[in-house]
Formats: C-alpha cells, sequence, structure tokens
C-alpha cells in the first residue's frame, strides 16, 4: 500500500478522519489548507475535489470525500484496529446510521452559522438561519444524548464513530449550546479526547 494523502483543514469535519488514520496507524501524508485564504478554491486542490471542501483522501485506488465514506473506508483497509463492527452487518449499519444523521443534519444545522448563503440569497434569511443553530443543535445532541448508553458510541467499544462525535461536540461552545447540559456527551467528550490518536491530530494541524 503507498502512502496517502490527505487535506484537511483547521476547525472542520475533517478531523474525524484524520483521527481514524491515526489510530489505523495509517501512511499517510497530512496537507492541510488554509480556509481563511481560500486554499479550498484553490485549482490545485479543486482538482482533487471539485466539491472544494475537505476531507479529501488520495489513495492508490483513487480519491474518497465524505467524511462517512471515509470514516468506513479507513476502518475497513484496517480491520486489525478494529474501529467498526465488520463482522456484524447490522451494528455496521448503526454505525453508518449515526455517522449519516451527523453528516446529513447535525453539520447542516451547525453550518446554517456561517454558511447561510448555500441555502438563500437574502441577508434577513441568513439571519434567520442563525438565530436557530442553537435550538437545532441543542435539539439534535438531546437525541444523542439519549443514545449514549455505555463508554462510546456502539457501547462498549471504540469505532470511528466516536471520532466523529468527538469533532461534531467540539462545535457547541461556538452555536451557543452548554454541553454540561449533556453529561454522557460531555464524558464522552473527554474520554475520547485523551486519546493518543486525537492529541496528535489536533497538534498536526495547530501546525
Amino acid at each position: 500500500m503507498s502512502t496517502w494523502i490527505f487535506y484537511s483543514a483547521r476547525g472542520t469535519c475533517a478531523l474525524a478522519t484524520h483521527i481514524a488514520l491515526h489510530e489505523a496507524g495509517a501512511a499517510f501524508e497530512l496537507r492541510p489548507l488554509d480556509f481563511a485564504a481560500k486554499g479550498q478554491q484553490a485549482p490545485e486542490f479543486l482538482s482533487v475535489n471539485p466539491k472544494g471542501r475537505v476531507p479529501a483522501l488520495v489513495t492508490e485506488r483513487g480519491i474518497l470525500t465524505e467524511t462517512p465514506a471515509l470514516l468506513a473506508f479507513v476502518a475497513q483497509q484496517f480491520p486489525q484496529a478494529r474501529l467498526a463492527p465488520l463482522d456484524d452487518t447490522f451494528a455496521f449499519a448503526k454505525l453508518q446510521e449515526f455517522n449519516s444523521y451527523l453528516c446529513s443534519t447535525v453539520h447542516v444545522s451547525h453550518a446554517h452559522k456561517h454558511r447561510g448563503a448555500r441555502w438563500a440569497d437574502e441577508p434577513e434569511a441568513h439571519e434567520a438561519m442563525r438565530r436557530k443553530v442553537g435550538a437545532n443543535m441543542t435539539a439534535h445532541m438531546t437525541l444523542i444524548e439519549a443514545q449514549l448508553s455505555g463508554d462510546h458510541v456502539l457501547g462498549a467499544n471504540y469505532s470511528v464513530a466516536d471520532a466523529y462525535l468527538y469533532v461534531v461536540s467540539g462545535w457547541l461552545a461556538g452555536d451557543g449550546v452548554d454541553i454540561a447540559q449533556f453529561p454522557r456527551l460531555q464524558a464522552h467528550r473527554q474520554r475520547v479526547g485523551q486519546r493518543p490518536a486525537v492529541l496528535r491530530a489536533e497538534r498536526e494541524l495547530q501546525g
């Protein structure tokens, strides 16, 4: 297996895949993008991912994008790391269900704070979306809090879903949500945040 190239940026969901790569012991070259300088719109990166977003992973078989797909790929490529319940189709589907919810619902609600132009042109519409972010994120975390019945998303075993939830829960303060109202989620964030792979990925992005 050749060394992969991984594109990421600070403050983005790409951190989840970054963590998973370290958890798996994957060989990869990190190429951080500077979003403040519009690095995601540079021709070099757009030739990798025309969507202009991270994460993006260049592999020997081609390029992969979108967090749920990348997390599943890393887990499947490195089964010895036990980052997903690969021998249980129902449990794996539950993992995908959770990651899909974070991607398609929770992340979209969060994006309404600064990315309203994706959905509307009028400034008043952008402001209306921003006003809903806190309430929507609180509703999402209330559902997740109720689902957390063990140390990790899937119960006793750590998985790529835990890395993803760790990243998303890190957005709550900026969204006006006090994580302390979700004691299970807060404990989860503290627990996952101590993992060596998490500390390493965060340190690398801080540069």
